[in-house]
């Protein structure tokens, strides 16, 4: 099927919104880049499913929960499992303790990491976790280096305006 490209209408009328002129740029609703809401979605504002699930649930949370428990207690494995998770959610971190030397100086830092790398390779702590610690030493460093230097984070000197 051919398109019938009307130039001075800039659509077709044998085809929808998708087709192409022999220019090669593809029409459309909005400019390139640009937004048909820029403001974006209003503050408040909830999702219309979200909205229809809460009316057809108002004042049935106490039932639901108690027929949620009983189902757990009768050995529903799937109830079961989202009474625990609500009960204790499992855990996102967890405390990682071991001994580290103290920081002061960026040539501290490369020890540090050093220690980090040797408490992954005896598994004391996994690679993730080496991962946000190593984040944090780097923090420690640019720190240092910076109060050395008189720079803030964002490598202006104290007294400068960004």
């Amino acid at each position: 099927m051919s398109c019938n490209w009307l130039p001075n209408r800039r659509a077709c009328i044998s085809h929808n919104d998708h087709c192409i002129p022999r220019g090669g740029k593809q029409v459309g609703r909005f400019e390139k880049g640009t937004s048909g809401n820029p403001n974006g979605r209003t503050k408040g504002s909830r999702n219309a499913a979200t909205l229809a699930c809460e009316a057809l649930l108002d004042g049935q949370a106490e039932a639901l929960t108690a027929k949620a428990v009983q189902m757990a207690l009768d050995g529903d494995p799937v109830a079961l499992r989202l009474c625990l998770d609500r009960i204790y959610p499992p855990r996102k971190d967890r405390p990682v303790t071991f001994s580290l030397p103290p920081i002061t100086s960026a040539r501290d830092a490369a020890d540090l990491m050093a220690a980090v790398t040797e408490a992954v390779a005896t598994g004391h702590i996994t690679p993730s976790e080496a991962t946000e610690i190593g984040k944090l030493i780097d923090r420690l460093r640019e720190g240092i280096s910076n109060r050395r230097t008189g720079r803030t984070r964002g490598g202006h000197t104290a007294g400068e305006r960004c």
